[in-house]
């Protein structure tokens, strides 16, 4: 039978865990459109809304289409289409005007991710990086950040602050628990944006296999996404509070004796492993202070110690490393 274990996550600070090795990337060039469509789109006029939609389609002949048949889901016939976009534009009337005063200028954004943009050619110079970034609003239950053909998509409707009124309907709520929603505040947005561009690089399939490797396959992204946001906090990247990560760092022999003594490491059964590798409000076994989605913190150790031995290896290398191999190979015990 599992055992439960109740850690005491208490604050500690990692500061000078472990000092990062960064690149000069300074040299490396990124010319990074910035497009806002919500911007346009909300000043389309209710009573031209054809019209408006043509002259759209003129300046985002591309995104329009993603925008209104994936994003809105609007059925693609025209009459559809019009009526459609007269309900909604009244609907999020409201949203938008809350994201122009939450995010009035998308400067500091605009940098963070061209930052990461540096990064991801450097490291990865073979993938094509985005040309643009294209912010619009979204329905509150729909896409937050997409990579599309125009760019990648951000979705400002998910970024307005965790006490934002809208999150807090019954509707909303239920799909995006508190858990969830104190991560919708725009200093997430660069990290989602990265997030995206290593799942659109590197799509996980780890589904269903042990869960030390579907912890180790976290870990790496995990990994990498540091990489590419050196300077963003672990707390932004891993989705934890920081109380929680500083928890799993004072914790992290405990943590991972609980994995050894239940035998878990290679339990496939979903019922079983979900709780380690998926979001949750926590890790009931590991106690109510601990985060969800603790394995991809193990992962992430794990991943730390095996590169620690393989200093030459590129992140490409390491995507590719056979998450089993990985594993034994880096000799993890937790400290």
């Amino acid at each position: 039978m599992k055992k439960e274990l109740i850690l005491c996550f208490i604050i500690f600070t990692f500061a000078c865990k472990s000092k990062k090795n960064i690149p000069d990337v300074s040299s490396i060039k990124i010319n990074l459109k910035i497009e806002r469509f919500e911007k346009d789109f909300f000043s389309i006029d209710t009573n031209k809304i054809a019209a408006s939609l043509d002259s759209l389609n003129i300046k985002y002949p591309s995104f329009l289409k993603d925008y209104l048949y994936n994003i809105l889901g609007a059925i693609p016939q025209p009459d559809s289409v019009v009526k459609y976009i007269g309900f909604f534009k009244k609907d999020y009337q409201n949203i938008y005007m809350a994201s122009q005063q939450k995010i009035p200028a998308f400067e500091i954004y605009q940098k963070q991710i061209e930052k990461g943009f540096q990064f991801l050619k450097y490291y990865f110079p073979n993938y094509k990086t985005p040309q643009a970034i294209i912010t619009f609003i979204g329905p509150l239950d729909g896409t937050a950040n997409a990579i599309t053909a125009s760019g990648v998509a951000i979705g400002l409707q998910s970024y307005l602050g965790k006490d934002f009124p809208a999150y807090q309907s019954q509707y909303i709520s239920d799909i995006y628990p508190a858990y969830k929603s104190r991560r919708f505040e725009p200093e997430y947005i660069s990290v989602n944006c990265m997030k995206g561009i290593v799942e659109d690089m590197y799509p996980y399939k780890a589904t269903g296999r042990p869960l030390i490797e579907q912890m180790v396959e976290t870990g790496k992204r995990l990994f990498v996404l540091d990489a590419l946001l050196p300077e963003a906090a672990d707390s932004l990247k891993t989705g934890y509070t920081q109380k929680q990560l500083d928890g799993c760092f004072s914790n992290e022999k405990d943590i991972w004796s609980f994995f050894i003594e239940n035998n878990l490491l290679y339990e496939t059964e979903t019922n079983l492993i979900g709780v380690y590798v998926n979001d949750g409000p926590n890790t009931p076994d590991l106690g109510p202070a601990s985060p969800g989605f603790v394995g991809q913190f193990i992962g992430w150790q794990i991943v730390k110690k095996w590169m620690d031995k393989n200093k030459n290896v590129s992140l490409t290398e390491l995507m590719n490393k056979n998450p089993k191999a990985l594993f034994e190979e880096s000799k993890y015990k937790a400290n």
